[in-house]
């Protein structure tokens, strides 16, 4: 698994390439060897997802009456609804790229969504501990969650434009697959495997 230094590295990268630096495509590893290294950013991620999973655990049981209990099943289904969220928009990705005649382009896309969840992750739990500590404080965490869906999107835009040159439209369908396909399986998914707050 990647060590800090490593991850710190590739945050600079990302962060370079976000301010329009190309410098920043040189401090990520863009091979293929670097695409199935970046899948351990969902490891980097699991404290982040862990407090998510607890969360939403909450929120599901006070829709039941007091003294009702999940098992780790409900962790498990939690689990497999985020790994699948996680997969299928790079998927997709990939079949899109294909299709234009841009597959060369998906290793470094890949990279850079799987390193680019990092920083959100945090930053959603961060929320999430706000909204779990301070309950009056829910409308401003709800805000701030929409303002930062908004900076992943402009960021991935901005980076991914680095790698896909003067094709906007080509810009757009990639940061679109990246994003609406695992927010519409994620409410499916948790309905049908009855991890969903009724």
């Amino acid at each position: 698994m990647p060590p800090r230094s490593e991850i710190a590295y590739y945050m600079r990268g990302l962060w370079l390439l976000f301010l329009g630096d190309p410098a920043g495509g040189r401090l990520l590893d863009l091979t293929s060897r670097g695409m199935s290294r970046s899948f351990y950013a969902a490891v980097w991620c699991l404290p982040s997802m862990a407090l998510s999973w607890y969360w939403w655990h909450e929120a599901y049981l006070a829709t039941f009456p007091e003294g009702v209990r999940t098992g780790p099943i409900f962790f498990v289904r939690l689990a497999m609804v985020e790994a699948i969220c996680w997969m299928v928009p790079l998927i997709l990705i990939g079949l899109l790229l294909y299709a234009l005649g841009a597959k060369e382009k998906f290793p470094a896309l890949v990279v850079v969504a799987n390193w680019l969840s990092l920083p959100f992750s945090y930053g959603y739990a961060a929320l999430i501990l706000i909204a779990m500590l301070l309950p009056s404080m829910q409308g401003l965490v709800a805000i701030l969650w929409f303002v930062l869906l908004l900076t992943l999107v402009f960021s991935f835009s901005r980076i991914v434009k680095f790698f896909i040159r003067d094709q906007p439209l080509l810009v757009t369908a990639l940061v679109m697959t990246l994003l609406v396909p695992g927010m519409i399986l994620s409410e499916i998914l948790q309905r049908f495997l009855g991890v969903y707050p009724n």
